[in-house]
């Protein structure tokens, strides 16, 4: 009791413990004022959700105040160690909590007019207005709604300047603790850890809190309250400083945006949303099921079909047999994030920018949202944690309701950073398809796989031919696929399931060029029961696949991407993105332009000599497609209500 009792009479304890305390309770209390600042929005809200929402703000309140107490903790430690510095580093810490409230405080009263404005946390945008100061002072006084969070702003700081201001009073009050210099020294390691976890926000390795941590349910406005404005804002401004995000200028904007539609065949574009088109197709619906698979690392080049040497994968070079096999086929880039978002929502990679991993999180007419919309159930699963790459926050914004991570699998099942092997990760998912079936409606499921991914896991149960570790990853993956499809084969829903197979990227392997063509052409496999088995040579991508699938379901609905269905309609290339190049292909040319004006064409099927000089119109055809549905997506995110258009026919 009384080391206790002496641990908390430690100022750097006491300020900090207190005043993180205060932060908590005023971020709680705007988080309060902007729940029930629109009434209308908490009509039907979940109370077990709403509880948990606030929960989540908890978390993300904790990030900033550990943020704010960081420097004041290590500051007050010095001068426990060092009687005579005390004094003047109370000061010091004082100046800057004030400071750091002083921000806080302003950004969680500005927050509820904004949010109410915008439906989305405060972010950099706000600063827009910053050209013109005086119309910002000159509108929150002349409208009263935005005065009273202007004074509720001001009574707030007046408040807590007088409780920092009691703490440390009180602080300096506190007998001072002599010797006792081990514990002095245990004490601030314990407190410095805790203040590092509490700014990670998780104690999972592989990622450090984001704002899709708050997205946990399909209620849009539960899923932002838990976050805090300072973090938004924090996030947005770094994600905007990033040269990986900064936007690119490949051609004017508005003539992009005239070839595009071109080239997809809008013949009258709304203003509005430029690229959406009605598809009305003939005939009944096909409300079958749907299963897209998403293969880590899949090239084309894997499959005995492209490379006559290799053995490894005989489930997927069976399946070319057997259903729609599209050989001619282009992921979106190189990273598994491009695949999954390209797959799912139609438009395609900009050299390393993440549009999943924006601080504002945009909402797109991908194919979990129309399919929802269409009364479909929508799942995702993964093998691990969700919030890498920021995947689960997106994909519940926009459409799917049930995320499966390595939450929620038995602990011993998980092996790696990576979660959980690919045959478990299908054998866990078979009760939930099962169940998703038995609701009566027609269910989608994305799966990723990502055992073909280091660090590698190779189970005991299964047994490799190969002896190099990564052809007998590439027989594992190749095995868990045929697992699932043998266990789906058993269900009841098996018959009325359409099954899509597809590489999230590639591997470096295969023909090299500018980057290897392993890296970006796949394998894309359409397969239900009955199918006629045919081998289509036209040009395709992963952005074809979400108007492909609703062409098979012969679901009306609005295509608002750039993707087109790849059995009625066809396309003179594809594109696809390196880091720092991005490429574009047809079944002949394969044209590469690069960041720093570098150009090179081949005739990749015939040898690797650029013959830029020789086809200057070939390379120009292909520079100006590729550069014109790259700066549409771009001027699309920049103007993100031509993204969504909900309901419109």
């Amino acid at each position: 009791m009384q080391t206790l009792r002496t641990i908390f009479q430690l100022r750097s304890v006491y300020v900090v413990s207190r005043v993180y305390w205060v932060f908590v309770c005023f971020f709680t209390a705007f988080r309060l004022l902007l729940f029930f600042s629109v009434p209308s929005r908490l009509t039907g809200l979940p109370f077990g959700d709403t509880l948990y929402a606030f929960f989540m703000g908890l978390r993300f309140d904790t990030v900033i105040a550990g943020y704010l107490l960081a420097l004041p903790f290590l500051l007050l430690s010095v001068g426990i160690f060092i009687a005579r510095l005390e004094r003047i580093l109370l000061k010091v810490a004082f100046i800057f909590l004030f400071l750091g409230g002083f921000i806080t405080l302003w950004g969680g009263a500005a927050d509820i007019p904004f949010f109410n404005q915008f439906f989305t946390r405060l972010n950099t945008t706000a600063l827009e207005w910053m050209d013109t100061p005086l119309f910002v002072v000159s509108m929150i006084f002349q409208e009263w709604r935005y005065a009273i969070y202007f004074i509720l702003f001001c009574g707030a700081m007046a408040f807590y300047f007088f409780l920092l201001r009691k703490i440390m009073r009180r602080t300096q009050s506190l007998p001072q603790v002599e010797k006792h210099y081990r514990l002095k020294t245990v004490v601030t390691i314990v407190c410095v850890c805790l203040i590092f976890l509490g700014i990670r926000g998780r104690v999972d390795e592989k990622s450090p809190i984001r704002v899709g941590t708050a997205y946990f349910s399909n209620n849009a406005f539960l899923n932002q309250l838990g976050l805090n404005p300072t973090f938004t804002f924090i996030r947005s401004a770094l994600d905007a400083r990033e040269e990986k995000n900064k936007p690119i200028q490949l051609m004017d904007n508005q003539k992009a945006l005239r070839l595009v539609q071109r080239y997809l065949h809008i013949d009258a574009p709304r203003e509005d949303i430029p690229l959406a088109r009605a598809v009305k197709p003939i005939g009944a619906e096909n409300r079958m099921n749907v299963v897209v698979i998403l293969m880590e690392g899949m090239s084309a080049f894997r499959l005995q079909h492209y490379n006559k040497t290799e053995n490894h994968t005989p489930f997927l070079d069976s399946m070319t047999k057997r259903g729609l096999f599209f050989e001619n086929t282009f992921t979106s880039g190189i990273h598994t994030f491009n695949g999954v978002f390209s797959t799912l929502f139609s438009f395609p990679a900009i050299y390393r920018q993440h549009p999943m991993k924006e601080s504002a999180i945009f909402r797109y007419n991908g194919i979990g949202d129309t399919l929802k919309r269409a009364g479909y159930s929508t799942s995702y699963f993964t093998t691990h944690d969700g919030q890498f790459d920021n995947i689960e926050g997106f994909l519940r914004a926009n459409g799917f309701e049930h995320i499966i991570t390595k939450a929620d699998y038995p602990s011993d099942k998980i092996k790696t950073t990576l979660g959980v092997p690919d045959d478990y990760m299908f054998e866990f998912a078979m009760p939930i398809l099962r169940a998703r079936a038995a609701e009566k409606k027609p269910f989608f499921a994305a799966f990723l796989t990502a055992s073909n991914h280091g660090p590698y896991y190779l189970p005991d149960y299964f047994t490799p031919r190969a002896k190099n570790i990564d052809d007998q990853m590439i027989e594992y993956s190749d095995w868990s696929l045929q697992k699932f499809f043998t266990l789906a084969q058993s269900e009841a829903w098996y018959k009325n399931t359409l099954f899509v197979f597809i590489a999230d990227h590639g591997a470096s392997i295969g023909h090299t060029f500018d980057m290897p063509l392993g890296y970006t052409q796949a394998p894309l496999i359409f397969y239900k029961e009955g199918i006629a088995p045919q081998t289509i040579t036209k040009i395709a991508g992963q952005i074809d696949i979400y108007p492909t699938i609703m062409g098979f379901l012969n679901i009306a609905y609005t295509n608002n991407t750039m993707g087109i269905d790849l059995r009625k309609e066809e396309r003179e290339f594809i594109f696809f993105n390196g880091d720092d190049k991005y490429g574009v292909a047809n079944t002949r040319w394969l044209y590469y332009g690069h960041k720093d004006g570098r150009a090179n064409l081949y005739d990749y099927k015939r040898g690797n000599q650029n013959v830029l000089n020789k086809n200057s119109a070939m390379a120009l055809a292909m520079k100006t497609y590729a550069e014109a549905h790259l700066q549409t997506f771009q001027y699309l995110i920049q103007n993100p209500k031509m993204l969504y258009i909900g309901n419109f026919k």
